[in-house]
């Protein structure tokens, strides 16, 4: 029983160690995780991640758990908050064998296609170290060829971009996936909870319940749990079901929209019926709705990716790029071109309502979750 795991028993958790909060579980060696940080990281997700792991080894009084924070260059690092960590190991000098290697990237994953970076992940893949990614990392693990036929989930702002690059990979709007010796997280608060499950597949339920309720983390949620809960997506608990449906089926259809009628049909309503509840509770027109959800996923795409105008125009259900181009600076306000060109900024991914749409008093809006 006191022996070393590989990182696939680890993630699999084909064996966990028995063990009760506040008792040191039988373990010969820290699991050990290098986390690499790529710049303008996301500093919540990170920090979530790693939380549980330090409060395991405190109500253990055990370093069941060690880590290492590593770096491209190995400098001082800034989060995208502006948090800075101090002191980073180089690629170089993080050259131990680890059982976890973590990417944790946040904006512009595809500027760090760095041949350097590739090659020390497959090196610590091919020593035994399961690879995992928070946030945006899965890009920077899929650029690296590391993620081939496998399932894996990013923050849902990134989803299509990663889909349009991917097709080969299954991408999920899952919380987190764990797929052999592969951890793909969504990011934010969901990172404690990738955390929690791997400690509770390694020493069992009860240390992970202790974890989560010392950091006060309110439950154990599960991977498969959906980014967008129903409470906040698309506009709130208030929205009528029947609605909900008519949304989740344009979200699915945007390469090729379909006509008011087949949507009304979807989701059991007539199209009359559909049209009014649109406008009681989006203020728009379901079509204009439609055209909206397309045009954010199209922005979306664009800041992520190096896809031309036109390959996101089709990608989103536009036969015309002089259409597209037109819509989408009634949006926006700048063309698709001069937007692409200034480089991304933080918007509200399916934001609603629109930016030059005024807010009705009681209407209810997507809170902004970045």
């Amino acid at each position: 029983m006191n022996r070393k795991f590989s990182a696939l028993d680890l993630v699999r958790g084909a064996e966990s160690i028995p063990s009760s909060a506040g008792q040191a579980p039988l373990a010969k060696d820290a699991t050990s995780i290098a986390v690499l940080l790529l710049p303008a990281f996301n500093a919540l997700a990170t920090m979530a991640f790693l939380d549980p792991f330090r409060a395991a080894n405190y109500l253990t009084g055990s370093t069941l758990y060690d880590w290492d924070m590593v770096s491209l260059a190995g400098d001082a690092l800034s989060a995208s908050n502006g948090l800075e960590v101090a002191s980073t190991r180089t690629l170089q000098e993080a050259d131990a064998p680890y059982d976890y290697v973590i990417v944790s990237a946040s904006w512009a994953p595809e500027a760090y296609r760095d041949r350097r970076l590739f090659d020390w992940l497959k090196q610590h893949a091919r020593r035994g170290a399961a690879l995992g990614a928070i946030d945006t990392g899965a890009f920077v693990l899929a650029f690296a060829g590391l993620l081939a036929g496998r399932r894996a989930t990013v923050h849902y702002e990134h989803i299509a971009a990663c889909r349009e690059l991917f097709p080969e990979l299954e991408i999920t709007e899952d919380l987190f996936v764990i797929d052999d010796e592969r951890l793909t997280c969504c990011g934010g608060t969901a990172s404690s909870d990738l955390a929690l499950e791997m400690i509770r597949r390694r020493f069992g339920l009860d240390l992970a319940n202790a974890a989560a309720r010392y950091i006060f983390h309110d439950r154990l949620r599960a991977g498969s749990e959906g980014q967008d809960s129903a409470i906040h997506e698309p506009a709130g608990y208030a929205m009528p079901e029947t609605l909900r449906r008519a949304i989740a089926v344009m979200e699915r259809t945007l390469e090729a929209p379909l006509p008011l009628a087949a949507i009304a049909k979807r989701a059991s309503i007539s199209q009359r019926q559909l049209e009014r509840l649109f406008k009681a509770h989006t203020g728009v027109t379901a079509v204009q709705y439609y055209l909206e959800v397309r045009l954010d996923r199209a922005r979306s795409i664009l800041m992520q990716t190096d896809l031309s105008i036109l390959e996101v125009a089709v990608a989103c259900g536009f036969s015309s790029r002089e259409y597209f181009a037109r819509t989408y600076r009634q949006r926006f306000g700048l063309a698709p071109s001069q937007d692409k060109l200034e480089g991304r900024v933080p918007f509200q991914f399916r934001s609603f309502p629109s930016p030059n749409r005024q807010v009705q008093p009681g209407r209810r809006t997507k809170p902004t979750r970045r």
